[in-house]
């Protein structure tokens, strides 16, 4: 209950949407709760009748008025439903809407930070996911579990008025279905949730350490070990999976089995209470039947709060994205082309006590110069590139674009930045959109120059459809170095003056590395260029070199000085070229 509390204690996906739509949604409850209550006087009213049809009433007015009723609760069931359905959706159609605007402003404000942080290309489909979750949030859990309360309490007074201790006992019992059933559902779900994702984590890094060592297993003859350890995790999860099914199973027959008591307890306690006199007895019928309807009511409670634990996630990651707007007040454009970026005495740590990750840190690079950063993981490479572009506020110190901080261009970062990466995303249309994407204003004829330049044309014109192939979704289409060009493509329209390269060539094999490297520092050798790699292979395309260690330049200079006088470089250097050491 706590750790429920506590994800709500800062949210602002969830709550404010409550209290901002909060006469549509009380609209939507009270539609859903005429929904069940039609249903539940429906069987009543019918079940009065036929108990009272049943006794030959000597006139046909004696049962009028519940002919009148049945007809009303039966049309009346339908009519409330589709409108509780339009209402239910159009609530949350609503706040997507919201989300989806304040998802764009995070993704948009810190984009190139949030892709370092995942690695992939997918974050888009995480993050949708996401959204996904607070939307069936709602639908299959905040709505029903608050119209399943109300018709508990409806219940339970009208039971009570007619009998106070038949009222505690209903109180009692359907508490079970909706209180406790409910509960146990989520901490049974939460634990097996948990221990499905650890043995998940556990899993994909085993994967990817087996992988990358796969000669060794080979070599040593242990491929049956090799099977057996990628297996077993995913024969535990199986597992958890297979037991989550019998859960549901037991946990929705016990629901069944409560309402099968509670029926027959209506039944007994209405032969009693119903039997003073032969009209009286036509409410037995009226009070067992009406039970049958509430059951999809009071069942679906169990299922939507058990998918709590996915919801929380989903809910603490959205809140974890920075969504505040940029001030607009202190943003300024370049009003002169751009000459440098420059960075000074710069200091930068993650929170107050940690280690700093920068320490005075000064960097200069001019227009037109290309500079790579090297170093090993860890080092403040990607904390490096998320300051330059304004993702992070450093502690103390500046960066600079033409003397003019960073923080203040950031409406002017896609004109100022373009960003190629270990995994450019390309999105489920044309060759031709997924390039435009960089210029939106840009013709058919420039679009195809572009591509042209990084080398796609005659690939792109020998297949069926040419420029209007479908990429496909994440360019699963094309291989690794089609995707980097196309991505290569769309930055050369975007025309920024700064490009930033993070590891672009990471998942080549090395004749495709150096083909695209080629061609990189070929159509953008009028560019500003910063490169983030980790191996020397197309070194000599730079100007500068930089070694950073430790939050510090070990090594500065141009790839021929570092190649002279500084030893390390010089074996780094050789070894990369498969150069045999003196």
């Amino acid at each position: 209950m706590k750790a429920f509390f506590e994800t709500f204690k800062h949210d602002t996906w969830v709550m404010p949407y409550l209290r901002k739509y909060k006469k549509l949604l009380a609209l939507t409850l009270f539609l859903g709760l005429m929904t069940f209550f039609c249903g539940s006087a429906l069987m009543f009213n019918s079940g009065y009748l036929i108990s009272k049809a049943a006794r030959h009433p000597y006139n046909i007015l004696m049962i009028y008025v519940p002919i009148v009723l049945t007809r009303a609760f039966g049309i009346g069931r339908p009519a409330f439903r589709y409108a509780e359905r339009i209402t239910s959706h159009n609530w949350v159609l609503r706040i997507v809407s919201d989300f989806r605007k304040k998802l764009y402003q995070a993704v948009a404000k810190h984009a190139v930070a949030i892709r370092q942080n995942f690695q992939t290309g997918d974050v888009l489909s995480i993050l949708a996911d996401d959204i996904d979750h607070i939307e069936n949030l709602y639908l299959r859990t905040v709505f029903p579990t608050v119209i399943a309360w109300l018709m508990y309490l409806m219940i339970v007074i009208a039971l009570g008025y007619f009998s106070w201790w038949f009222g505690l006992l209903m109180l009692l019992m359907l508490g079970l279905i909706i209180i406790a059933m409910p509960l146990w559902s989520v901490l049974i779900n939460g634990a097996r949730e948990s221990q499905s994702r650890k043995i998940q984590q556990t899993f994909y890094t085993q994967l990817t350490d087996a992988v990358m060592g796969l000669g060794d297993w080979l070599i040593s003859g242990r491929k049956t070990d090799f099977y057996d350890r990628q297996t077993a995790p995913i024969d535990e999860i199986a597992r958890l999976r297979r037991a989550d099914h019998r859960f549901q199973w037991w946990r929705d027959f016990t629901i069944q089995l409560l309402f099968g008591i509670i029926c027959l307890a209506l039944l007994i306690w209405s032969s009693f209470y119903w039997t003073t006199n032969q009209a009286s007895a036509n409410w037995i019928a009226a009070f067992v039947l009406s039970v049958f309807p509430l059951v999809d009511a009071f069942q679906s409670v169990s299922q939507g709060v058990s998918e709590w634990p996915s919801y929380q996630r989903s809910i603490r990651r959205v809140n974890a994205l920075d969504t505040t707007p940029v001030d607009e007040t202190d943003q300024t454009v370049l009003t002169e082309q751009f000459s440098g970026l420059r960075v000074a005495d710069l200091d930068f740590q993650y929170e107050a006590g940690t280690r700093p990750i920068f320490k005075k840190l000064n960097l200069s690079l001019a227009a037109g110069e290309k500079l790579a950063l090297l170093g090993p993981s860890g080092t403040g490479k990607s904390t490096l590139l998320k300051l330059i572009l304004g993702d992070l506020t450093p502690t103390s110190g500046s960066i600079q674009l033409n003397d003019v901080p960073i923080s203040r261009l950031q409406n002017e970062r896609a004109k100022l930045f373009g960003v190629l990466d270990q995994q450019p995303y390309l999105f489920n249309t044309s060759i031709m959109n997924n390039v435009r994407m960089g210029n939106p204003d840009a013709t058919d004829a420039q679009v195809k120059a572009a591509l042209k330049a990084v080398e796609l044309a005659p690939l792109i014109e020998g297949l069926p459809d040419q420029y209007e192939t479908v990429v496909e979704e994440g360019g699963a289409r094309f291989s690794g170095g089609e995707r980097q060009r196309i991505a290569l493509a769309r930055i050369l329209l975007q025309d920024a003056p700064i490009i930033i390269l993070d590891e672009p060539t990471v998942s080549l094999d090395p004749i495709t590395e150096s083909h695209l490297l080629a061609t990189v520092f070929r159509v953008l050798q009028d560019k500003t260029i910063l490169w983030v790699t980790h191996h020397l292979a197309g070194i000599n395309y730079v100007d500068q070199v930089r070694f950073l260690e430790a939050g510090a330049f070990d090594m500065a200079g141009t790839p021929q000085e570092l190649y002279a006088t500084a030893p390390r470089f010089k074996r780094l250097y050789d070894l990369d070229q498969g150069h045999d050491e003196v």
